[in-house]
């Protein structure tokens, strides 16, 4: 069986693109050879900047021939019927045979088709997928058709076998296809032929290429840690910084350098985040000071002064770099230390979201919301108004302008340079998380104070104007916020019911944005108060509370400006629906993949939420875990369907009867000792249950519950129920519904699956 060889040299490839592009080539030929009948061993791409190479092991020398017998229309069927089936088939009316079936007879044709070899086969694949690749972005160069992403210099397409190396024909473009390839651009750029990929990858090291790009990422890790050690000093963890790199160079040169002396006091992540971003060099950090100190960049090339050259040319243009951002820092110190204050002032003229209002407007509410979070996160109402006040003024910085992934952290920075308290300083930097499943939850209560604020005033606004996730597209990222609620509520151990707390934040939301709609600013508030369960004047008071007490003339003229800008908001569009059950319920749908992790099954949280108090996350979830350890149990497997059962039996009799059995069973009517034995295990489980519900003791509750399970057995193995006996029936039929009431007192057995 033959190998295939392919290699694809162009220029340099976007590192970002490298990688999806060796796993498109390979997909694409290994689909098409497969598809055309040749099968194989073993694939695999590697990809440099100039390359893309695949090496196929194990492939058939040939396709197989195929003799397919294919049934046809009936006889006597349309001739344009047949002459479909004809074309279809590949053959003629002379080669048909005509067979009785039982529908009566058909026409049968036997297609025969001879193998092919592999050669004719890899060269349609290939030229296919070099036409039609998939590159996110690609150019047309020269006065051809083809588009590729950087120009394509040249292909080497080769099958060797024991008896030697074939090239593959084929040719795209005017670019034929050979056995040869080139080595590093400056080091060995004469070409040389091959003669298989043992061979290929052996003259390319000698040429000064590293192919596999693995290779070449552990290469510059073992160099960079090695030179840093040397230095006593320790290289910053970046694998994200380390495959964009190892996909720049073909033959890596491991260099450090020094940052100059003037650039040292910078915040370490401000010259971490720079030197990444324009120069994609590691930073070097003093392990007993935290400070970066030095640089470690990768060239691609040896040269006869060790780098000193390309050393020099980088730390110039670094210098040049950081010294921007040392005035970006200087700057903006200043303002920190002098006034703030312009920093929010500066984001009322900045919009949040064209139906949403501007950032500050938006600071607002979460200012509002967070002095409602306080008491229940434990934080101090003032110090959680201040901290959300002060968390977003660095969106006004010059730094943050500049290098946007550092919002928050300077934040930081810049909150504890004015002389403001640490935990309200980290609240800048903390409130943002956890951005993602992985991410570190904050635990100070201020910063999980502002932290729920931020997260439940993006939940309302956004669903109060209606722009809501939809299938895969969450263009403003709202199941991230409310994994990031449940997550903060959940390993912060809050009770924290929702339905009030997004209650407040819409009434920030109603009360910054929606206008008069109709009648009378009195009927309005009559309408939101209604809508909100709440009085007038309550309603009254969290206004001016999300409103940051502005006169009234100063919310008309907004309202009017809002109004002139993007046309009116109808209250009723925002208050028909219950806004906060919906949202809930988008809660409980993110809660239930949060949880799949942990194995409990999506119709088990369904039992729970069918429960009083399910907007208390904590609660919901506590609830959960103890019915899914239960579940997992045998008691509690068959207390599930011996429940199901008494449910079913219950609900036809209520049905057929057109009466509720629920006024109370009499043990005097008890016949047998298992009936008897019933009554007595529900009383005894109602008083467990009863007491374990009243302290949240849920492991208890469904301990008790489970308990039932060999009395309902026993129960029903030896009681008919629909007995013909009137007065036993109905005692038995209530008593069924004791089961159903005492089983449902602790979750919605009903829900559960299986």
């Amino acid at each position: 069986m033959p190998d295939l060889l392919i290699e694809l040299f162009s220029e340099e490839i976007p590192a970002r693109m490298q990688t999806r592009a060796g796993e498109d080539l390979k997909k694409r030929i290994t689909d098409g050879l497969v598809e055309a009948g040749l099968t194989y061993a073993g694939a695999a791409s590697l990809t440099t900047p100039r390359r893309l190479t695949l090496a196929v092991e194990g492939l058939l020398a040939e396709s197989p021939s195929i003799r397919e017998e294919r049934k046809g229309p009936k006889v006597g069927a349309p001739d344009q019927a047949i002459e479909g089936f004809l074309r279809s088939a590949g053959v003629t009316r002379d080669q048909l045979e005509e067979r009785e079936t039982p529908k009566g007879a058909v026409y049968f044709a036997m297609i025969e088709k001879p193998g092919r070899p592999a050669t004719d086969i890899v060269a349609e694949v290939l030229e296919a997928t070099i036409r039609n690749f998939p590159w996110p972005k690609s150019m047309r160069w020269g006065s051809g058709s083809m588009r590729w992403v950087r120009p394509l210099h040249s292909i080497l397409c080769i099958l060797n076998d024991e008896t030697g190396a074939q090239v593959v024909p084929l040719e795209v473009e005017g670019i034929k296809s050979g056995d040869t390839t080139e080595g590093h651009r400056f080091m060995a750029p004469n070409r040389f032929s091959v003669t298989s990929f043992e061979d290929y990858a052996a003259k390319l090291k000698r040429a000064f290429v590293v192919l596999s790009p693995e290779e070449r990422a552990e290469h510059i890790w073992n160099d960079a840690q090695n030179l840093a050690f040397a230095a006593g000093l320790e290289v910053v963890d970046d694998k994200g910084l380390l495959a964009e790199v190892a996909g720049l160079v073909e033959w890596p040169v491991v260099l450090m350098g020094q940052i100059d002396e003037e650039f040292l006091e910078l915040p370490p992540e401000v010259l971490q985040t720079s030197m990444k971003e324009h120069q994609k060099f590691f930073s070097v950090k003093n392990p007993k000071t935290g400070r970066i100190e030095r640089f470690i960049t990768v060239a691609n090339r040896e040269t006869a002064d060790n780098g000193a050259t390309i050393l020099a040319g980088n730390q110039k243009v670094l210098s040049a770099r950081l010294a921007d951002a040392k005035f970006f820092w200087e700057n903006d110190l200043r303002v920190a230390k002098s006034d703030m204050t312009q920093w929010t002032c500066a984001l009322e003229n900045v919009t949040f979201h064209n139906k949403l209002g501007t950032q500050a407007e938006r600071i607002d509410r979460i200012a509002a919301l967070a002095r409602e979070l306080a008491p229940v996160v434990g934080a101090d109402a003032d110090q959680a108004e201040k901290a959300a006040r002060l968390a977003k003024a660095d969106l006004s910085s010059e730094m943050v302008y500049e290098f946007p992934e550092l919002q928050g952290l300077m934040g930081r920075y810049y909150i504890e340079a004015a002389g403001e308290d640490a935990a309200v300083a980290a609240v800048a930097q903390e409130h943002y998380s956890p951005l993602g499943p992985s991410d570190d939850v904050p635990t100070a209560p201020l910063s999980v104070t502002v932290a729920l604020a931020d997260k439940l005033d993006t939940l309302t606004g956004f669903w109060a104007i209606d722009e809501k996730p939809t299938g895969s597209k969450d263009p403003f990222a709202l199941r991230r916020a409310a994994l990031g609620v449940i997550r903060l509520v959940l390993e912060n151990g809050l009770r924290l019911p929702l339905i009030p707390m997004l209650k407040t934040g819409n009434v920030g939301f109603v009360a910054d944005r929606v206008v008069k709609s109709s009648g009378t600013e009195r009927h309005r508030l009559e309408q939101v108060a209604n809508y909100l369960g709440m009085s007038v004047s309550e309603v009254e008071s969290l206004r001016d509370e999300g409103l940051g007490n502005r006169s009234v003339e100063q919310i008309e003229a907004e309202v009017a400006e809002y109004e002139r800008r993007y046309g009116p908001l109808d209250l009723s569009v925002l208050l028909g629906a219950n806004l906060e059950t919906n949202l809930l319920s988008f809660f409980h749908d993110r809660l239930k993949t949060f949880l799949r992790d942990e194995g409990i099954r999506h119709d088990i949280i369904d039992a729970c939420i069918a429960m009083e108090g399910n907007d208390d996350l904590n609660l919901l979830v506590k609830r959960a875990r103890a019915l899914n350890a239960v579940i997992a149990t045998e008691d509690g497997e068959n207390l599930v369907q011996g429940f199901k059962r008494a449910n079913n039996i219950l609900s036809q009799a209520e049905e057929k009867d057109g009466v509720e059995y629920s006024y109370g069973a009499d043990v005097k009517f008890a016949e047998t000792d298992s009936e008897k034995a019933l009554f007595a295990a529900l009383d005894q489980a109602k008083a467990q249950i009863d007491t374990a519900l009243a302290s949240e003791d849920f492991p208890a509750a469904m301990t008790a519950m489970s308990a039932l399970r060999r009395p309902v057995d026993a129960f029903f193995e030896d009681v008919q129920v629909n007995t013909d006996n009137d007065i036993l029936r109905r005692n038995r039929l209530n008593l069924l519904s004791q089961i159903r009431k005492v089983c449902s007192s602790v979750a919605d057995l009903a829900r559960i699956e299986g």
